[in-house]
């Protein structure tokens, strides 16, 4: 018989069926939970892999591009590690730098192979076209112990950098010495007109002595011009003094007469009693040579039976100096390149001449301007800091 102690509750068994049947449920949520986490992980990871396919691809494509780059590039670029040896190098370096391979060390070929210059960053190198200069710039690799060097032949912009500055020299050569022929020419026409004079058999014994020392003096005058554009040439300054202005303008109106008297013009001198003793800081020869040079050019905008004026006044510490004609006059447009070296409205004239009067004066601290009207004539003023006046300016 059987043991009833042994017998099976039927409401146990049931309640076993029930978690059991729950257990399974749950584990066959979590399954497809589990599936569709592994499902989306695998579209992830097809999507990254993806990605990273692209960026490799992307990444091959740029490194070609860069060989290329480096195959081509005309310049040269070496590639060092960190104990200094090469271990990359282009064609055109390897061009550049024929004795330089793989393995080099960078400082014993420096060495054996190229000669610093005083330019940084330039070096000279023996190669089959002679001697060559070498622009190398080293440069830090970021994040990294190496350096990368960039090499640049720049032998033929050397070549015509020198040509450029020896052309510039011989322009300012030429500048210097067509601006000492417009300094000479009022002079040595005014010795020319003296030396007329001396030629003529009637002169007397007194005016043939006069006019050989004034002839002389224009000589002279010559020399002194000539040895001050030396001195301006080798980078000396033209010594300063104190200059009286109302003796300078009466020096002037004397060396200028005979021209203008060979026109029939005549040139008067407007000076106040107050400004008799003027003073200013220049130099005496080059300010002398800057008056006649604006009177001279009144004198060839004027027509016979002009009068050409100076005028001395002073204001604000500023000494003026005015030249004045009545003559053919300007347009705006001329007045605004008047300074210009080598612009001239004349035919025979260098363009020099007041270029150099406003240079002179710039370095005196002063300046020139002038005023002038299409048939009317013109008006040039010279201002220059007063360094003495008896009255207040």
């Amino acid at each position: 018989m059987p043991n009833p102690k042994m017998a099976i509750d039927p409401r146990e068994l049931e309640s076993a069926f029930s978690l059991f049947t729950e257990a399974s449920n749950q584990l066959s949520l979590a399954y497809a939970d589990l599936q569709q986490q592994v499902v989306s992980l695998t579209g992830q990871l097809e999507i990254a892999n993806g990605n990273l396919r692209r960026e490799l691809d992307e990444k091959a494509a740029l490194s070609r591009r860069l060989s290329v780059l480096l195959e081509r590039l005309p310049g040269g670029v070496v590639e060092l590690n960190e104990r200094g040896v090469v271990v990359e190098l282009n064609p055109a370096a390897r061009s550049m730098m024929q004795n330089l391979s793989l393995g080099c060390v960078w400082q014993e070929y420096i060495g054996g192979f190229l000669q610093p210059t005083n330019v940084p960053d330039m070096w000279l190198s023996q190669s089959s076209k002679g001697e060559r200069r070498l622009s190398i710039v080293v440069n830090n690799m970021p994040g990294e112990f190496g350096k990368i060097m960039l090499v640049h032949d720049i032998s033929d912009t050397w070549e015509l950098q020198r040509a450029l500055t020896q052309h510039k020299r011989l322009a300012a050569m030429g500048e210097m010495a067509a601006g000492l022929a417009h300094q000479l020419r009022t002079p040595l026409a005014t010795a020319l007109l003296y030396s007329t004079h001396l030629a003529k058999p009637a002169l007397s014994d007194t005016d043939r002595h006069k006019f050989g020392q004034k002839n002389l003096a224009r000589l002279r005058h010559l020399e002194v011009l000539i040895q001050n554009m030396l001195s301006f040439v080798r980078g000396h300054e033209v010594p300063a003094e104190p200059v009286i202005l109302s003796g300078l303008l009466r020096e002037a109106q004397q060396l200028m007469l005979p021209q203008l008297q060979a026109q029939d013009m005549n040139c008067v001198l407007d000076l106040p009693l107050e400004y008799e003793h003027l003073v200013v800081n220049a130099n005496h020869k080059e300010l002398l040579g800057c008056v006649t040079n604006l009177i001279d050019n009144a004198r060839l905008a004027s027509k016979p039976g002009d009068v050409i004026e100076l005028f001395l006044s002073a204001r604000e510490n500023m000494a003026e100096l005015r030249v004045e004609d009545h003559g053919c006059g300007m347009s705006s447009e001329v007045q605004e390149r008047l300074f210009e070296p080598f612009f001239t409205t004349r035919k025979e004239g260098t363009g020099l001449g007041l270029a150099i009067v406003s240079n002179l004066l710039a370095r005196l601290g002063g300046e020139i301007g002038v005023n002038s009207n299409l048939g009317t004539g013109s008006s040039f003023t010279i201002r220059l800091p007063v360094l003495y006046c008896p009255t207040k300016v």
